[in-house]
């Protein structure tokens, strides 16, 4: 049976026995996990698309020529150019990742290609105007999350590329793309680049949306509110909770700014760890770079944020 054909199954016992879903999901705790599925989703598919059309471009109009022309050689000075190059490139964490992909397959050195991967939805001028919206009495806040986000991801840049493998990458997911020296036109490239990695990244998308909601539905928000006497607590909370509730680098501004109660620095972890590392990325990234990538890459980069989080805050709030 086909996809189509599953669909197709699919569409007729929703009609059939509408009546009964409907009384089964009407209930507040569905209807709030559903609202918080769409609102991840529609957040970041925009940049998704923004992404996979930027992957698109590097593989048929970047040669690796090109790419390694502009970085220098060393990768310990590259990092930081690839730090930078998020500033000016404004990509969710769900956009960056195919990016990232693609640059390692156009030979780009992979700790450069995972700076920009970290770089770009935590330190681009949308999200830091949005930081200063959310926090106008609090200038300081803007500057302590460039600061923790660059040093996140020109740690975790350096780390990798002094102790990173290209071995714990999936063969298939750096695996070199056809270019049009290949025999094939630019723009066939572009389009089944971005359409492969659109294809690709969305299901994960979907699926890293929903344990987001799920999660969101299950984490009580009266906990978070007995935590504003306790900074040390508070801290390792707020950076777990930034993993589970998986909001959009564009967005998660405004929730920490909407938790009052919670002194600045615990905020401030949440901010950036949320970027770097969330369930939705985990997913994303498995599915991207391969599971045995993600299970030693997640945990050091939530360590490695959740460290400069602190001593940013420490020094800056």
């Amino acid at each position: 049976m086909t996809s189509l054909e599953v669909l197709c199954v699919l569409l007729v016992l929703a009609l059939v026995g509408q009546t009964w879903l409907a009384s089964v999901l009407d209930v507040p705790a569905v209807r709030t996990g559903a609202t918080i599925f769409v609102a991840v989703c529609v957040q970041a598919i925009p940049f998704l698309v923004f992404g996979v059309l930027v992957s698109g471009a590097i593989a048929a109009f970047v040669s690796a020529e090109a790419l390694r022309r502009v970085l220098p050689r060393r990768a310990a000075l590259a990092v930081p150019v690839a730090g930078a190059a998020g500033v000016v490139l404004p990509n969710c964490e769900c956009a960056a990742v195919p990016v990232a992909r693609r640059l390692i397959q156009q030979d780009v050195p992979p700790s450069v290609a995972l700076t920009f991967l970290l770089a770009a939805p935590a330190v681009n001028p949308i999200v830091l105007v949005a930081t200063a919206v959310a926090f106008p009495g609090e200038p300081l806040m803007v500057l302590a999350r460039f600061a923790g986000s660059m040093a996140t991801a020109l740690v975790m840049g350096w780390l990798w590329s002094r102790f990173g493998k290209g071995e714990w990458f999936a063969t298939w997911a750096i695996r070199r793309v056809p270019t049009p020296a290949d025999n094939r036109s630019r723009w066939g490239v572009f389009a089944e680049t971005a359409r492969q990695d659109l294809v690709d990244a969305g299901g994960f998308l979907v699926v890293g949306g929903l344990t987001a909601a799920v999660l969101n539905v299950v984490v009580p928000r009266s906990w978070i509110d007995t935590l504003g006497d306790q900074v040390v607590l508070g801290v390792v909370v707020m950076a777990v909770l930034a993993v589970l509730l998986a909001l959009c680098s564009e967005a998660d501004a405004f929730v920490a700014a909407s938790l009052s109660a919670l002194p600045l620095l615990p905020r401030l972890v949440f901010l950036v760890v949320g970027p770097a590392i969330d369930i939705k990325l985990f997913v994303l990234q498995a599915g991207t770079f391969g599971r045995a990538f993600a299970l030693r890459f997640a945990p050091l980069t939530f360590v490695v944020a959740l460290v400069c989080a602190v001593v940013v805050g420490a020094v800056v709030l």
